[in-house]
C-alpha cells in the first residue's frame, strides 16, 4: 500500500466560523441548494454528523460516503475519510482528509487541508488525476464563499 499526500492552503475573507458552519455543520442542507445540477442530497445514514457517523452524498453520476473521523467546532478542526462509492475503487482503499480553518489577524480565513490516499499496491495516482480532485476542492469553497460574501447575515 501507498500514501500519497498533499496540501492545500487556501484564504478568504469570509470568517472561519461561518465558513464552518456553511460548509462542514449545515453542509447537508446548504450544498444541495448551491449545486443543485451536482448535489442531488447529502443524508446521514449512520449517526447525527457526530464523530463516526456516516453520511452519503448522492450526485449526478454516482454517490460518495464519508465517515465522519473528528468534528470540533471551537477548533474549527474536520476530519473525514471517504470510505465508499466513487473516487474509491480497485486501486484505492480511501481518502483522508484533514481541514483546519484559521483565523488570519483581519479576522479573515486561511483553510488547510490535507489529503491522504491509500492506494493498493504499487497503484500510483497521475498528477493529472490530482489536480482534478484540488480544482473540485477549490470550487467547493469558493462556491460556499461567494454565498456567505452575498448573504452577510448568513451563519453568523
Amino acid at each position: 500500500m501507498g500514501v500519497l499526500t498533499y496540501n492545500e492552503e487556501l484564504t478568504s475573507s469570509v470568517a472561519p466560523s461561518r465558513i464552518f458552519k456553511a460548509s462542514i455543520i449545515d453542509s447537508h442542507n446548504l450544498m444541495p441548494k448551491l449545486l443543485p445540477d451536482a448535489i442531488k442530497n447529502i443524508e446521514f445514514i449512520e449517526g447525527d454528523g457526530a464523530p463516526g457517523s456516516i453520511r452519503k452524498i448522492n450526485y449526478a453520476g454516482g454517490f460518495v460516503k464519508h465517515r465522519i473521523d473528528e468534528l470540533d467546532e471551537k477548533t474549527f478542526t474536520y476530519k473525514y475519510t471517504l470510505i465508499e462509492g466513487n473516487g474509491i475503487s480497485d486501486k484505492i482503499e480511501k481518502v483522508s482528509y484533514d481541514i483546519k480553518l484559521e483565523a488570519a489577524p483581519d479576522g479573515s480565513t486561511i483553510s488547510k487541508t490535507a489529503m491522504s490516499i491509500h492506494t493498493k499496491g504499487n497503484f500510483e495516482i497521475n498528477e493529472e488525476e490530482l489536480k482534478v480532485g484540488k480544482e473540485k476542492v477549490l470550487g467547493l469553497f469558493k462556491v460556499v464563499e461567494a454565498y456567505l460574501i452575498n448573504n452577510p447575515d448568513a451563519y453568523v
